[in-house]
């Protein structure tokens, strides 16, 4: 499974990236708002900075909500680097981008899943990511698990090669939850991927160890 970080903040991206573990890094526009990062020029230069960072998958969300203006803005995004993959929403017009996208071989991350139908018509006009966002459907007491079960089985009897990127992660267990129903990738902020670091017993069984150790050594 993919692990790539939700945020637009350089310095928890370099940390991610030194775990050793990052794929990749999903953006949008209230996460750039969130770092202060406003303006045209400044958003692309962000994104150039993200690029820097990371080997590969730096979703970038267009602003746009119709067709034309969907594609003007993806294909500005995808000349940026290689290394971008252009967020459509899920909406009409943008599945009709998503379409036009995939056939000139620019990878895109449909977003705002909610439902399989909506990850099936994605999957059927060629989306390289499709990212159903669990917590938000937990916040309104909806299992978000269920739904990622669902895409994969979807996915699964028809061959899609579209893959599930679980959004909206709230902690350590909804990432391990996904790896155990077999969510391609998931994308979570940095403390619910160093979360996964965490256990008392590993605490305590360090603290042991290095207390032998001194005795041992005499200190």
């Amino acid at each position: 499974m993919k692990f790539f970080i939700d945020t637009a903040n350089l310095d928890q991206i370099k940390e991610a990236q030194d775990l050793g573990v990052l794929d990749g890094v999903t953006t949008n526009p209230s996460l750039m708002a969130k770092e202060g990062i406003t303006g045209d020029e400044n958003v692309i230069n962000h994104y150039k900075a993200i690029c820097d960072i990371v080997d590969d998958n730096v979703s970038a969300e267009v602003i746009a909500t119709d067709y034309e203006g969907i594609v003007k803005e993806g294909e500005a995004l995808a000349a940026l680097n290689p290394k971008i993959v252009v967020k459509v929403p899920m909406i009409k017009e943008g599945l009709k981008a998503i379409k036009y996208f995939s056939s000139k071989g620019i990878r895109t991350n449909c977003t705002l899943i909610f439902s399989p139908a909506q990850a099936l018509l994605a999957a059927k006009a060629g989306a390289t990511y499709v990212s159903p966002f669990l917590g938000r459907l937990d916040d309104i007491s909806t299992d978000g698990l269920t739904l990622i079960e669902d895409i994969r089985l979807i996915f699964d009897n028809y061959g899609y090669e579209t893959q599930i990127l679980a959004a909206s992660i709230r902690g350590p267990l909804h990432i391990v939850s996904c790896a155990k129903i077999g969510a391609d990738v998931i994308t979570a902020p940095l403390s619910a991927i160093t979360g996964l670091l965490k256990h008392p017993l590993t605490d305590s069984g360090l603290a042991t160890f290095l207390a032998d150790h001194a005795k041992a050594a005499g200190k």
